[in-house]
Order: structure tokens, then C-alpha cells, then sequence
């Protein structure tokens, strides 16, 4: 008598490395065409960078570019491209127009039907004076957001942050204690920051707990003369980096293997150890 064996079925997903230009009309195509490569390889979801639908510094010419969620032609394409697929997506961000002055910096988790499931607006506003001379305000232009979420993927609960989110260990610290087994770190990370902190920051947010990340990123030199570092990572619960996709525009592909998050947090149960840390005493 032959008996049945339940195949063990472990997600593939699809990292996409773009480098997006001024015109969200060829950022979208490059998405949809992404998307549609991605579902046909067996991705079941895919992954793409921060400002993934229009990256231009020139805040100006940007502006006539910037919609609103519901009017935002680079959202309804990524979820058109969705359902079309039968993939999810998490749409890394998008620069968005809302109520006041300020855009949101927002992120998006998309089912296979093309339905919203989470959205995410970055908490931290990069505002740093480089030693190259590179000046960036993100919160002249940006309000940050108020709220970390976790969503319930085919990859398993996916903690949401954007960019230089990666470097607030407490952030991930209330996505994991909520509950997510891999986090979603899409990027546009400069070239000098990236050289030194990129590789390093992403396998800690891995190691310190026990969980996968997943950080699609910008490369390349872009239309609006800014240059980004590249090298899109996935990362797996004990720090081993399993894709790194360099500095090439492409498509990459890791499996998710839930049962090794099970197994490290087994080896290194640093989760159940975490306690509530007060303020500390200072002597001196």
C-alpha cells in the first residue's frame, strides 16, 4: 500500500532591484513586466524597492508627478499586475500626496487578487549631512508615519519598515513581539551609507531575532543624479546572507523556509528572553 506524503511546501519570492527614473509611466511598466516575469517563475510574492514609482530629488518637478493614494496610476498598474499574476506584492513605497503640505512615504502589502491588505507609512525621515557632501531633509517633504505594522503573508507575518527605518532596533523589536517572522526593509540607500552599514545593519535585524529579511533596493545612477547602492539582500534567521544581487537592475529569487525561523529560534532563544528594560541609573 503506498502511503501519501505531504510535500513540504516552502514560498518562493521575487526580489526586484530597480533603478527608477522621473517618469512613473516607465516605472510602472517596468513593474508590471517584473511582476508578470516573477508569478510565471513560481514567486508566490514579490518584493520591490522604496520609491518604486518615481525617484526624483527635485522636489519641484517631482510635485506634478505626486497623486494621491486612490488617483496614484503606479499603485492601480501594481495591483492590476497583481491579479494578473496570482502573486502578492509588497510595493516597497511611493511618494504620495496627502491632506497637508507634506507627501507620506508609504508602503504597500498586495494580495493576489490585487486588494490592499496593509499599508505602511516610514517612521523615520532621513535627515543627514554626508562627509561626500550630500545633504538630504526627507522631512521637508515628508511626514513620518505613526504606526509599525505586521501582516499576514504567504511567506509568513512580514514586519513593514522602509529604508533608513533599519537603523531603530526598536522598531523591529515591536514587529517581531507582534509576531513577525520575516521583515521587509525596501530601500534607496546612498552609496557611502551602503558601503558601511547595509550588509551589516540587515543580518543584526536577522540575527537579534531569529527572523528573515527581505530588503529590495534602488541601484544604480538615476535620472535625477542621485546614485544608490544596490545590492538587495535576503537574509535568513541566523544571519547568512542567501541573495545578494549586487549592482545590476534585475529580478532575484530566495526560498522562505518557515521551519528554519522555528529552528534557530529553538537554538538561540533570545525572543523568550527579552525582558522590559527601565531607564537606566546613571552614576557619576
Amino acid at each position: 500500500m503506498r502511503v501519501a506524503v505531504e510535500e513540504k511546501c516552502v514560498p518562493k519570492i521575487a526580489v526586484v532591484q530597480t533603478n527608477t527614473g522621473i517618469d512613473p509611466a516607465a516605472n510602472a511598466a517596468a513593474l508590471v513586466a517584473a511582476i508578470a516575469t516573477a508569478g510565471a517563475q513560481g514567486a508566490r510574492m514579490v518584493f520591490t524597492p522604496e520609491m518604486s514609482g518615481l525617484l526624483d530629488r527635485d522636489r519641484e518637478r517631482a510635485a506634478a508627478s505626486v497623486r494621491k493614494e486612490g488617483e496614484d496610476a503606479v499603485l492601480v498598474a501594481v495591483r492590476e499586475a497583481a491579479a494578473s499574476a496570482g502573486v502578492w506584492v509588497h510595493l516597497g513605497s511611493l511618494a504620495l500626496r496627502r491632506q497637508d503640505p507634506r507627501m507620506a512615504n508609504r508602503g504597500f502589502v498586495i494580495d493576489d487578487t490585487g486588494s490592499i491588505r496593509a499599508r505602511y507609512d516610514k517612521m523615520h525621515l532621513f535627515d543627514v549631512d554626508l562627509a561626500n557632501g550630500e545633504r538630504y531633509r526627507e522631512s521637508a517633504a515628508y511626514a513620518g508615519g505613526d504606526r509599525p505594522v505586521v501582516v499576514r503573508t504567504p511567506v509568513g507575518p512580514l514586519g513593514l519598515s522602509i529604508c533608513y527605518d533599519m537603523r531603530f532596533p526598536d522598531l523591529y523589536r515591536a514587529l517581531t513581539d507582534a509576531g513577525a517572522e520575516v521583515l521587509s526593509v525596501p530601500a534607496a540607500f546612498t552609496r557611502p551609507t551602503g558601503q558601511a552599514h547595509w550588509h551589516t545593519l540587515l543580518r543584526a535585524r536577522a540575527i537579534e531575532a531569529g527572523v528573515w529579511v527581505v530588503a529590495a533596493a534602488q541601484t544604480g545612477e538615476h535620472q535625477d543624479g542621485r546614485a544608490t547602492y544596490g545590492h538587495s539582500l535576503v537574509v535568513d534567521p541566523w544571519g547568512q546572507v542567501v541573495l545578494d544581487m549586487g549592482e545590476a537592475p534585475g529580478i532575484g529569487y530566495a526560498d522562505i523556509d518557515a521551519a528554519m525561523t522555528a529552528d534557530v529560534r529553538a537554538r538561540v532563544p533570545a525572543l523568550r528572553h527579552r525582558r522590559a528594560v527601565p531607564a537606566p541609573m546613571v552614576v557619576g
